[in-house]
């Protein structure tokens, strides 16, 4: 499967794993790049040292390019973003803000910039600060989020831009993946479907709460003071959302999410913390290996495009 994305990465197919703080570490970022993908370690609020030795571990487990998402909210953002430099890591995925102040640190040396995009108006930005591509999210993606959808966003992005655009929020399958090259993406990014396989190091729980999840099972907390989430409904998310409704301050209501990810992907206390997971998971009735998930998709959505209609 052959797009101008696999040329830019140097990918066997055009499926990108999603950096997901605590979920997207060396493990998991090797086995999706051992099957054809491109793996991404999420860099999320971890140091930048924290960061230098997963990549190095990565190194170690797979021989394929890899990437890192490095969350441009966390404090520890600029040190990820010169320590990506030092350790020659080929691409970066900065989300959750404009990464202009690296883009031209990162093109000096030599690396690939693709970020995650929520609007048509910071695409257009972005092409202009001149990255390589852009990932344009949907609503319907697991943790922090936009307003668009996926099947609105895509192709307005795609008609915006003369970079190649990679379609996120929603797609575990392919069909989705079918769906997104037809709305004009050349590429997919895919994050729960990732959290639900063999090779991830998350807690059991959390991939069970994944597995079971029925289609009306996730839920977005945060709406009122502009931070957004989606995950899957559970105790904590029953708390935050009736204090949300009261009013309550946003200090209160953070301290309610204070290391909750971590609580879930961790721990496996998914009453408490936050599993964070996109509206797909209704879709996700099983645990396969990255290569069976990889293969997989691209197969099924080559079928698809291929099909004759009479």
């Amino acid at each position: 499967m052959k797009t101008r994305i696999t040329e830019l990465l140097g990918t066997e197919y055009p499926i990108i794993q999603g950096g997901m703080a605590w979920v997207a570490e060396q493990h998991l970022a090797a086995a999706v790049s051992n099957a054809g993908g491109l793996g991404v370690i999420g860099g999320a609020n971890a140091p930048g040292e924290v960061v230098r030795d997963m990549i190095r571990k990565c190194r170690e487990m797979t021989d394929k390019p890899f990437g890192v998402n490095v969350m441009l909210m966390s404090p520890y953002a600029p040190d990820v973003a010169r320590v990506v430099v030092e350790e020659g890591v080929k691409v970066v995925f900065p989300g959750a803000g404009n990464p202009g102040q690296y883009i031209d640190m990162w093109k000096q040396a030599g690396i690939k910039v693709i970020p995650v995009v929520a609007s048509v108006a910071l695409a257009k930005i972005m092409e202009k600060a001149g990255v390589d591509a852009v990932v344009a999210e949907g609503t319907e993606s697991g943790g922090h989020i936009g307003e668009a959808t996926t099947m609105t966003l895509v192709p307005q992005v795609v008609d915006a831009v003369k970079i190649p655009v990679i379609a996120a929020g929603g797609i575990a399958d392919g069909r989705g993946m079918a769906a997104a090259f037809m709305l004009g993406a050349e590429g997919v990014q895919v994050g729960t479907r990732f959290v639900a396989s063999k090779e991830a190091v998350v807690h059991e729980n959390y991939k069970e709460k994944i597995v079971n999840a029925k289609d009306i099972d996730s839920t977005v907390t945060g709406r009122s003071h502009g931070h957004p989430v989606r995950g899957l409904r559970n105790q904590m998310t029953r708390e935050y959302l009736k204090l949300e409704s009261e009013g309550r301050p946003f200090e209160e209501l953070e301290h309610l999410t204070l290391g909750a990810l971590r609580r879930a992907v961790q721990d496996g206390d998914v009453k408490n913390g936050t599993v964070m997971a996109g509206q797909i998971a209704g879709l996700i009735h099983d645990i396969e290996s990255c290569e069976e998930i990889v293969h997989g998709m691209a197969d099924e959505c080559e079928k698809l495009l291929n099909k004759k209609w009479s």
